[in-house]
């Protein structure tokens, strides 16, 4: 029988046809909502008590074994007698529920709100809430954190639908949701700003401009705040009916593509296709998870396509002008990497003398983005020759990329947060000035994680905000799942209660994003970091994939198996370059103190010294394992 459950409202469970399930009084189905809010963790039989009463009575266990005896009849009520439950589990010293991953609404709209932009998905995620989060439970401390970030999804899921509609030239649609959104939610500026953005582009500027002045009185009246800076400058822009504002309906873009395919199809040859195919792939590469991966399967095909032709420039044309810049210093596809650099340095080679900069410095960078998280000095010479030879050119969009290349190879060692916020910015002032929007989106990546690994946590929110704008208006979808996974950082950095259940929602949401090289390992490592640099066991963490060098002595200590931690950290190697350097380090070194490693030890100290102001693995934007500076105190440093 297949269960599904909904939090986003009253608590309750359907069955496979859609039909409510009986679960019992108020008191099962609270129950029932700590056991989901626990996100199949076990909950120990003592934390339900003093979860479910205020003040437990003498009988409170006898009634949470009824209660789960009462729900497992509910949810399985074809469950043969005397055997297991395979949904509401005893486990150890408690209970959990362990419904499948899309079985949970808060589940899914969690997941489709990570990578969705368009208007449907935003429009069935929106369905899903029947009323306030986890209505009926109570005001119970445990139920405050999910109920808090539910309602902080379903507000950002009303403006981002309603930007969607602003997208489709839909405006009038977006107003009326927009007004009771703002009237609810009075201290939410960017509601305030596309109401005034739908009013205007629906003919209305002078309530437009009454809404921003409204926004402007309530924010300082009730919480004594002025205006953000998009406020100000939308004001701004309506006060002198600035074209910016409007933007051409859907519709004639549609039949301009039409037109254009159609014209391309019938007359451009087979060296322009090719050449034409790999600017395709670079858009559908930013298009969203499914895009991403597509664009990475045919780019390689489209290098072999050229390569048979024999031409050299044609062949450098097409390898180096796959324009995407990566923001992660791990590759997706280490095999198609590697080609890719091969068919990079092949090309090389044959450019004759005279072959134009520009391609040369093309090449240059393809091979330093696709070098990126290898050891050696490859990938950071052609990044820094590719620099040299755009600063020379002068050309914007060839610096752009360049920097994006050099970004990717400045962390062979710790500390050096600082040098990637100043190419994050240079590429901000760069891609804005230039109107490169690919590269914009970059450029406050950049600037995100390395704030965020200085510390400067309001700093990084700034970049987050403009990021989730230029999701939109860009269509940049997977830019959000980066700064999803940051706020849930910032949460975690801030003392959140709950943070493993934080990380846990939010990385595996990464699985869906069409970015393996992110994906793969990364929640057991983040797991291990978090408890690791609370001075906590590291316990079971799951396969930590190419982590595993420096997670598995932690998972052996934690077994008290300490002789073969210490062998395992004998062959330890050092940590590859990129974002997660510092982490690993970390790992390294607390490993080292707990089996008495004293050489180990020197090592990292040596290794982290340079990163001592930055909190290590934060640079990621997806996980923490503490300040660097707390470890080096722990090595006597």
């Amino acid at each position: 029988m297949s269960v599904s459950f909904g939090v986003l409202g009253p608590v309750t469970a359907w069955d496979a046809d859609g039909r409510p399930l009986p679960l019992g009084g108020p008191r099962h189905r609270e129950l029932l909502a700590r056991l989901l809010v626990a996100r199949g963790r076990v909950v120990p039989v003592p934390v339900l008590v003093d979860d479910l009463w205020d003040v437990p009575g003498d009988g409170a266990v006898a009634a949470v074994r009824t209660f789960v005896a009462a729900l497992r009849r509910a949810l399985e009520p074809d469950r043969p007698p005397r055997t297991p439950a395979r949904l509401l589990v005893t486990e150890g010293p408690g209970y959990a529920l362990r419904p499948g991953a899309d079985a949970v609404d808060a589940w899914r709209v969690e997941r489709t709100l990570a990578t969705a932009a368009d208007l449907p998905a935003l429009e069935e995620v929106l369905a899903a809430w029947r009323g306030p989060a986890l209505a009926g439970v109570g005001d119970r401390p445990w139920a405050a954190p999910d109920r808090a970030r539910w309602a902080e999804l379903h507000d950002t899921a009303v403006e981002r639908a309603a930007a969607a509609l602003l997208d489709l030239d839909r405006p009038g649609d977006a107003v009326p949701r927009l007004d009771a959104h703002v009237t609810g939610h009075p201290w939410r500026e960017e509601g305030w700003r596309l109401l005034a953005l739908a009013l205007y582009r629906s003919g209305r500027p002078p309530d437009a401009l009454a809404v921003l002045r409204r926004a402007r009185a309530r924010l300082a009246g009730e919480l004594g705040l002025d205006p953000g800076e998009r406020l100000v400058e939308l004001e701004a822009q309506v006060l002198r009916r600035d074209p910016a504002l409007d933007r051409r309906p859907p519709a004639a873009a549609e039949a301009v593509w039409a037109r254009a395919a159609g014209s391309w199809e019938r007359t451009v040859g087979t060296r322009a296709r090719l050449e034409s195919s790999v600017t395709l792939l670079g858009a559908l590469a930013v298009s969203g998870a499914a895009g991403l991966t597509a664009a990475r399967e045919q780019r390689l095909a489209t290098v072999a396509a050229a390569e048979e032709l024999g031409d050299p420039l044609l062949t450098a044309r097409v390898v180096g002008s796959f324009d995407v810049p990566s923001v992660w210093t791990r590759s997706d596809d280490p095999e198609g990497s590697a080609a890719l650099v091969a068919a990079a340095g092949r090309a090389l080679d044959r450019l004759p003398p005279d072959a134009p900069v520009p391609l040369r410095a093309r090449l240059l960078t393809t091979v330093a983005v696709e070098s990126r998280g290898l050891p050696g000095p490859r990938g950071p010479a052609a990044a820094r020759a590719a620099e040299e030879l755009a600063r020379a050119s002068g050309d914007p969009a060839l610096l752009a990329s360049a920097l994006g290349a050099v970004y990717l190879h400045t962390c062979g060692r710790t500390g050096l947060a600082a040098e990637r916020d100043a190419i994050g910015a240079e590429l901000v002032e760069l891609a804005g000035r230039a109107g490169l929007d690919t590269h914009l989106v970059l450029g406050h990546l950049v600037r995100l994680q390395a704030r965020s690994a200085l510390g400067d946590l309001a700093g990084a929110a700034g970049h987050a905000d403009v990021l989730d704008e230029l999701a939109v208006r860009s269509e940049r979808p997977l830019a959000t799942v980066f700064t999803a996974g940051w706020r849930v950082l910032r949460r975690v950095l801030e003392g959140a209660s709950d943070p493993e259940d934080l990380l846990t929602t939010a990385l595996r949401l990464l699985g869906d994003a069409g970015m393996p090289g992110v994906a793969e390992g990364l929640l057991p490592l983040a797991l291990t970091c978090l408890r690791v640099g609370q001075g906590r066991p590291a316990g079971r963490v799951g396969a930590p994939g190419p982590y595993g060098p420096w997670v598995r002595p932690h998972v052996l200590l934690a077994q008290d198996r300490a002789a073969e931690a210490a062998a395992a950290l004998r062959d330890l190697p050092d940590p590859p370059p990129g974002l997660l350097l510092e982490a690993l380090w970390v790992l390294a070194g607390r490993a080292a103190l707990a089996v008495g490693d004293r050489e180990l030890g020197r090592r990292t100290a040596d290794a982290l010294r340079p990163a001592a102001q930055e909190i290590a693995g934060a640079g990621s934007g997806l996980l923490t394992a503490g300040p660097v500076a707390a470890t080096l105190a722990l090595l006597g440093d």
